[in-house]
């Protein structure tokens, strides 16, 4: 590398791609999804309706919405022999493991796999937003030795995913809470996670190969896998004074807090979790129990006065999903779930306008004679 040129450490403010899919425009506080607002989307549109906009390019009228949803119900089911190879795994085995080895499975069930016209990995994303769900819900099952959930074809896509993870037939209420938590993480631009799908797209990589990529990029804490910490941390302190008294020590001490900050957003609160802090509320308010509520509150405060960061999107996630009866290893493979679509309309972007990604380094290393 020259002299002149500069170093982006983490790539931070660096350009990799242009894209009509999303925008994060931090001066105006809005997520731009194909040129919708995402709050304003989340207030008034279900996730199918987020779908048919990243794939279709538009939002859809009553009959693309049951068109669509039928569409996925048709792709529910999963080859038993994956979830045969499922059954192998450890019990310690993380569920984002047994995602990302289910989806990757789900490629050797393709005649097709090297087909990556646009029309070709749109096809791919409504049979994988089919199938997701059924593998994040059901892969945690198998590898807890727990019996299948079939998924209940009178039900919609977002209760029929809670139910197979609750077990439960979700009631309306809970149902719209969670769906909005699947729109509010269906797209966000230019994540470690995206990148990642977009970078081995590049290659002419399959669907498949990218989203698995994805799937560990995700996992990782300090992006996806924030939402299951910062419940961890709530369920350890367990009263408001405790959580007060937990942050002040890892603020001491200097640890990472997760579930606040964020790359793009900085000096700002994450739009997103004021949503998901306000369905808390609600859920608080229903069942009559605002311990959480009052904890996060305290939390948000004391980060606000003590580093002038606000929380991001996984730090009201994480309790609306606990009050959801969602076992804490599921927050992050729900994560993902929801994202396959935005992952999807990226990589059909990437392979549609293609250039192989290929950066250089700083070179710091010895030069021997």
């Amino acid at each position: 590398m020259g002299a002149e040129e500069k170093f982006f450490p983490g790539l931070e403010g660096v350009v990799a791609a242009e894209t009509s899919i999303s925008f994060l425009d931090t001066k105006q506080g809005e997520i731009v999804i194909k040129g919708y607002d995402l709050i304003e989307l989340s207030k008034a549109h279900r996730y199918l309706d987020i779908v048919h906009l990243l794939l279709e390019e538009s939002l859809p009228n009553e009959q693309q919405k049951r068109e669509a949803e039928e569409k996925l119900k048709a792709e529910y089911d999963i080859p038993n022999p994956v979830f045969d190879m499922l059954k192998l795994l450890p019990e310690k085995t993380h569920p984002m493991d047994g995602l990302r080895t289910g989806l990757s499975a789900l490629a050797g069930y393709d005649s097709q796999l090297d087909n990556c016209t646009a029309q070709a990995n749109k096809e791919r994303a409504y049979k994988l937003l089919g199938k997701v769900p059924n593998i994040v819900a059901n892969s945690y099952r198998v590898i807890q030795k727990e019996a299948l959930i079939a998924p209940l074809p009178d039900l919609s896509y977002s209760a029929n995913f809670l139910y197979m993870i609750t077990g439960k037939i979700p009631s309306d209420f809970e149902e719209a809470i969670f769906d909005r938590s699947l729109v509010l993480y269906s797209e966000h631009e230019m994540p470690n996670s995206t990148f990642t799908a977009r970078v081995i797209a590049s290659t002419m990589s399959d669907l498949y190969g990218a989203l698995t990529g994805a799937v560990a990029s995700l996992k990782g804490n300090l992006h996806g896998g924030a939402n299951e910490a910062v419940m961890h941390m709530l369920l350890e302190a367990g009263s408001v004074e405790e959580f007060e008294a937990l942050l002040e020590s890892k603020l001491a001490n200097k640890a990472r807090i997760m579930g606040f900050g964020h790359r793009v957003y900085m000096k700002k609160i994450d739009p997103r979790a004021l949503m998901m802090k306000d369905a808390l509320k609600q859920l608080c308010d229903a069942k009559g129990d605002d311990l959480l509520y009052q904890m996060c509150e305290a939390g948000e405060k004391i980060m606000e006065r003590e580093k002038g960061i606000y929380p991001n999107l996984d730090y009201y996630a994480a309790p609306v999903y606990w009050m959801l009866g969602i076992p804490i290893p599921l927050y992050t493979p729900i994560f993902f779930s929801a994202r396959t679509v935005g992952l999807c309309a990226h990589v059909i972007e990437q392979h549609s306008h293609n250039r192989l990604f290929r950066p250089r380094v700083n070179y710091i290393g010895q030069r021997h004679a």
